[in-house]
């Protein structure tokens, strides 16, 4: 089991991460400044690091230099708010492995994640298509089609689509959703995910998507 190192200072992003990693099978450890990160990461207990640059002490861009100057390989991805090119190009250049700007969607992070993991020797693996009854989704081409008849979804209902197909059969929460589709920066009040569901099985078929009383919805299989 992987072990991952987060330096990041706002509690709540740490706490989103940590329990995604934990769903995934990965385990972590979350250090809030760059100094004490930067004591963690040079223990060996770790393989791979998730870098904030906005830190209370030092910047992150300081903690990857310190890391790199003391022969510290360890993959490196920079989360940060810093959207400008400077930004993005600065952590690669500085030794980051991979940059990703926030807010974002943790699927796209763990993605990073298992790529920055995954053995040279190991065949990159793309997205697998995914089929449940007469409805096809290919995360590779962005197709849809219900019955062999494609069908025109947007981002965000390709991505619900894509959620509940990965897990045919088993009911998922509104958070697990909010947090599959729309990332950290949600409001756990909003009725997104029911409005969003209406709208998918408007396109897929309403009997094709169940609503679990008290729980979710579930992709039937």
């Amino acid at each position: 089991m992987s072990q991952i190192l987060i330096i990041e200072d706002e509690d709540r992003i740490a706490s989103f991460i940590t329990k995604g990693l934990k769903a995934a099978g990965f385990t972590s450890t979350h250090e809030a400044t760059g100094s004490a990160g930067y004591e963690r990461a040079m223990t060996g207990d770790f393989e791979l690091i998730v870098l904030d640059l906005g830190l209370p002490d030092m910047d992150g861009m300081d903690v990857l230099e310190r890391l790199r100057g003391s022969g510290n390989d360890l993959p490196v991805i920079v989360l940060t708010a810093r959207t400008t090119l400077e930004a993005s190009v600065g952590s690669l250049e500085g030794g980051a492995d991979d940059y990703l700007a926030k807010p974002f969607r943790f699927e796209e992070l763990l993605a990073r994640i298992r790529l920055r993991l995954r053995s040279p020797v190991t065949p990159a693996v793309g997205p697998v298509a995914l089929t449940c009854a007469d409805v096809s989704l290919d995360p590779l081409t962005r197709r849809v089609t219900v019955a062999g008849a494609e069908v025109d979804l947007s981002a965000r209902e390709f991505a619900l689509a894509e959620a509940l197909m990965s897990h045919a059969g088993r009911a998922l929460s509104r958070e697990q959703l909010l947090s599959r589709v729309w990332g950290y920066d949600f409001d756990p009040g909003s009725n997104v995910v029911d409005v969003y569901v209406r709208y998918l099985r408007g396109k897929l078929g309403a009997g094709r998507i169940e609503t679990v009383r008290g729980v979710g919805y579930r992709m039937v299989a």
